[in-house]
């Protein structure tokens, strides 16, 4: 069984569309594979900040059911918890959203399994996810890669945050996730987050930068995280393209290998947009 764990507005719709393409697109898969959404509404820091609805919901598990038959979404609302814990709190305004930091309540929430692997939905995969999934992250609590611009900049062994995968059954008995949660409640963090959770780390599995490629596709790339990224030219600047921005994949990174993917994900998302403006004219 493969458990997946995404967290995020309605604004991820794409991100985990292209992504979950991907997987089933790449992976030999014989295993039913279980998606868990954390969400929650926070529109009253942004208008935008509204939870993945129930009709992407209800699409995404139709259509996804097409590639692989023994595909389940589970939506899971995390917007109590999250008012419990974190509202008013030093990284509310959190780098990217406050989204990010609700995967540090999976330990509160008792149906998640005890391996699972958190992905950001800027990723896509280029090989199989078995060659992630399967790595034995027993005797630790999590396993990552460094990330690319941390490992010179901050420690060589400083990790990038977008694709975990959680011993979460360990996890829940060195407490992890609420020291990280502590960190959240009393100190601006710079990645809010991802420096709660390395702070809190009791003990990790460093994998191959093939698993989190955050600047580079290799042949050996597993994941691609289209995170933002550092240009030299035609002048040093940074921007952050993502893989559903088709036209940008192609005319700047130069890829095409994902373009399978791309075009299923293109023609689905206008089957989602005309499924939308029927029911919205009844």
């Amino acid at each position: 069984m493969i458990n997946l764990l995404f967290a995020g507005n309605t604004g991820v719709f794409d991100g985990i569309l292209t992504c979950m393409l991907s997987i089933l697109r790449r992976s030999q898969l014989k295993e039913p594979v279980n998606v868990y959404i954390l969400t929650m509404d926070v529109s009253h820091l942004k208008e935008n900040y509204r939870p993945i609805s129930d009709e992407q919901i209800a699409f995404l598990a139709r259509e996804l059911r097409v590639y692989h038959e023994d595909t389940h979404i589970e939506k899971i609302d995390v917007t109590a918890l999250y008012m419990q814990e974190f509202a008013g709190c030093p990284n509310e305004g959190a780098y990217c959203s406050p989204y990010t930091l609700i995967r540090l309540f999976a330990d509160r929430l008792p149906g998640l399994p005890d391996k699972l692997l958190y992905l950001d939905a800027d990723i896509m995969f280029n090989r199989d996810i078995h060659l992630l999934y399967d790595i034995d992250v027993s005797g630790v609590e999590y396993a990552a890669a460094r990330d690319h611009y941390g490992k010179y900049l901050i420690h060589p062994h400083y990790i990038n945050a977008g694709v975990l995968l959680f011993n979460l059954a360990y996890m829940r008995k060195t407490g992890i996730f609420a020291k990280a949660r502590e960190w959240i409640k009393r100190k601006k963090l710079l990645f809010a987050d991802q420096s709660a959770l390395i702070r809190s780390t009791t003990k990790k599995k460093l994998l191959p930068q093939k698993f989190n490629d955050q600047k580079f596709l290799h042949k050996h790339t597993v994941v691609r995280h289209f995170s933002k990224r550092l240009f030299w030219l035609p002048y040093p600047h940074t921007d952050n393209i993502k893989q559903w921005q088709v036209s940008r994949v192609h005319k700047i990174f130069r890829y095409f290998v994902f373009d399978d993917i791309l075009f299923d994900y293109l023609y689905l998302k206008e089957k989602f947009r005309r499924e939308q403006a029927s029911a919205s004219s009844l």
